[in-house]
């Protein structure tokens, strides 16, 4: 055939000398087709050998664009039950720069069930990074499984061990190989109760997924098990089953179906799930907004959002009867040494993120709700989707609404607050000037004024956030002594206010700029910024005085609790971490393992009032240690409270006049008008907000225990 002639006259020359000694023709005659068939460097072939009893297995790899390295395919071999005896590389001599790797290989009875060309697409999808490689994979071979059901158990095992599951991944691979029957159960049930083209009844699956839970013995695997039937009962939706899958794989479950999450329980959550991307987003209610964040905690980041959320209920309860938060954490991100790719992949990955929360989000229609296509929908009408910038995210609020608009959401770019079109938080310096009016009252109350008057601060976070930053500009008397971020540690025992506010506004307006970016010449003396990498960090007399310890040398970690310890007037937090617990509470309970050995008690404290710009740095019991020893504090979902509340404002504004556009009496252009002239309205609104709850909390605690709700 024409084909044929043509892979002949490419590939016929290529084969080494060595290649041509030990393959037949009829074997070259498939390494080429299977060669023609790649797309490119970034695609993997893969050939299972079938062989008689006696002899060695045999698996090729087909690869092009240089050499596979044997790090990236023995493990993958390895969790697919295979143990790998010996490799044979040929390079052909082609403008691709194909190999093909010949592997000889042990492996059990299970792999001549398996079928071929199942096992074959598995492995190669592993190997180019579409599918993840870990011990599930061993259920293709050992249990039949298919791939698609494996990575449904992979997803819900992530799930699972976020949300507390004690239980290792090779624990729970080994009871789902045990109990065979029962994991067929869990996908037909999910399959009966999600996939519009099954004609399964979800009961019938129930039924024999509890026979077969009856036959195992083992309580380990009975309670792994019995995690995995609840998990998949309180599915209300799911992507699993529509084109949107292939980017990534969502499941909104009912919380309050499953046994054993930690309080508080929310009302709806979707976890997503991709081998590049895992996130989830948690709804204390049907109508709720709060923002996603790029989190940094991979293994226990559905914690930190739980926090999160829980704060965000009574942040919101100014306007929106309650909250929401969602986190997201790339799991395929280059090295930060190179900022660009690294922002590109997470930004990549938050678009991911929108996009997956989107294809089983109800949408509304001219007046209508309508549900997403392909999609069964085991709960009710549920369109109300709406986030905000939060870490890492402050300026992907135009990429959501991008996103939002191409899918013809009901609510345009009204989807995710504070972009272009709308109030930039960190221009307007909205959550930091709100928790700057709870400072404000902390001290005003002591008879001292802020604005005027030099008080002394110790913080989290630089001046390039959004939070310290601005919060650090709101008085022109303040004296920053110490402060840290993950990077640097800042000290200026004795600063000029003036020419340090100057200097801190230069910082502010610069891109991207840290402590190191400090004019060192206007540090005072015995001062200086020192890496957190440094293995050893020297203190000077003044340094040493200003935090009140005696300590020549410091290791960072000890110095950075120092300065949270420091006997300054205000401890203000701009940066991430908790950083504060009460001396009754362990680390395991804070949920923050990355600062562990940084924390500090509260009943160490010694500075007068702390201002909380940002979310969970101290923690509640940690708050009530600090207030019995006469330390002045709020809480956060209090203090940093503004810009959530700006968010609610610009949202509901957006909607209200979304019908307007719609209907045409209100241009775009006249739109985007009216609401920047809005802007200083908006932000009186929100500051009396933060006024009149700082005062109401002042009022009750003057009134004492009487004053209590009843």
């Amino acid at each position: 055939s024409p084909r044929a002639a043509r892979l002949a006259l490419r590939w016929a020359a290529a084969f080494p000398q060595n290649y041509r000694n030990l393959s037949s023709p009829a074997e070259a005659a498939e390494d080429i087709q299977r060669l023609a068939a790649l797309d490119g460097p970034g695609s993997r072939g893969v050939r299972l050998i079938s062989s008689a009893p006696g002899e060695d297995r045999q698996l090729k790899i087909y690869k092009l664009g240089g050499a596979l390295p044997l790090s990236d395919a023995v493990p993958v071999l390895e969790n697919f039950g295979f143990r790998v005896i010996g490799e044979l590389p040929t390079r052909l001599q082609e403008d691709s720069d194909p190999f093909v790797h010949d592997f000889v290989l042990e492996a059990n009875d299970a792999v001549a069930q398996a079928d071929a060309a199942t096992l074959e697409r598995a492995i190669a999808a592993v190997l180019e990074g579409a599918a993840e490689n870990d011990a599930f994979n061993r259920l293709i071979v050992e249990v039949g499984m298919s791939p698609q059901a494996v990575v449904l158990f992979r997803a819900w095992f992530r799930y699972l061990r976020q949300a507390g599951l004690p239980y290792g991944l090779t624990t729970v691979v080994d009871a789902l190989r045990r109990a065979p029957r029962v994991a067929t159960a869990l996908i037909a049930r999910f399959a009966a109760a999600h996939d519009p083209a099954d004609a399964g009844h979800p009961a019938d699956a129930d039924a024999t997924i509890e026979a077969g839970l009856d036959a195992v013995t083992a309580i380990d695997d009975d309670r792994i098990l019995r995690a995995y039937h609840s998990l998949v009962g309180a599915t209300l939706r799911t992507n699993a089953f529509t084109p949107a899958a292939a980017e990534a794989l969502a499941f909104k479950l009912d919380s309050h179906l499953i046994p054993g999450l930690p309080a508080p329980v929310p009302w709806r959550e979707i976890w997503v799930y991709s081998p590049r991307i895992e996130g989830i987003h948690l709804r204390a209610g049907p109508v709720a907004r709060g923002g996603l964040r790029w989190s940094d905690r991979r293994d226990d980041f559905r914690t930190e959002i739980l926090g999160l959320m829980k704060a965000q209920r009574v942040k919101n309860a100014v306007i929106v009867p309650t909250g929401a938060k969602g986190g997201f954490y790339p799991k395929q991100l280059p090295a930060p040494s190179n900022r660009d790719a690294w922002l590109a992949e997470g930004t990549e990955s938050y678009r991911i993120f929108i996009r997956t929360l989107l294809s089983i989000t109800d949408n509304i229609v001219e007046g209508k709700v309508v549900h997403p296509a392909g999609v069964a929908i085991l709960d009710g009408e549920d369109p109300y989707f709406v986030v905000a910038a939060d870490k890492g995210t402050a300026t992907f609020s135009d990429v959501a609404n991008a996103l939002a608009l191409e899918r013809d959401f009901w609510l345009g770019d009204a989807f995710a607050s504070g972009g272009s079109v709308g109030y930039d938080h960190k221009a307007m310096g909205i959550t930091a000037k709100g928790a700057w009016v709870s400072v404000q009252r902390h001290f005003a109350e002591r008879g001292i004024d802020v604005q005027s008057d030099s008080i002394t601060v110790v913080g989290c976070g630089d001046m390039s956030g959004d939070v310290f930053g601005n919060g650090m500009l709101l008085s022109k008397s303040l004296k920053i002594v110490a402060a840290f971020d993950h990077r640097h540690i800042f000290i200026d025992p004795n600063p000029d206010p003036a020419a340090s506010w100057d200097e801190r506004a230069r910082m502010f307006a610069l891109p991207r700029s840290s402590w190191a970016d400090y004019d060192t010449a206007l540090i005072s003396e015995g001062g200086g910024v020192y890496p957190r990498t440094a293995k050893v960090i020297r203190l000077s007399p003044e340094a040493q005085a200003v935090l009140g310890i005696a300590v020549d040398e410091i290791e960072p970690g000890a110095l950075i609790s120092a300065i949270l310890k420091a006997p300054a007037d205000l401890l203000w937090f701009g940066g991430i971490g908790t950083y504060v617990k009460a001396a009754s509470e362990n680390n395991v309970q804070v949920g923050d393992p990355a600062n562990d050995r940084l924390r500090v008690n509260a009943e160490d404290l010694r500075v007068t009032a702390i201002g909380e710009g940002a979310n969970l740095g101290v923690t509640q019991a940690a708050r009530i240690a600090f207030s019995e020893r006469g330390g002045r504090i709020n809480t956060d979902f209090i203090d940093n409270s503004a810009g959530v509340d700006c968010s609610d404002n610009e949202v509901n504004i957006k909607i209200a006049l979304n019908r307007e556009m719609i209907e045409g009496r209100l241009g775009y252009e006249d739109r985007n008008a009216l609401l920047a002239s809005m802007t200083d309205d908006v932000a009186h609104l929100v500051l009396e907000d933060n006024r009149l709850q700082t005062l109401a909390l002042s009022i009750a605690e003057g009134a004492g225990a009487a004053g209590g709700p009843r």
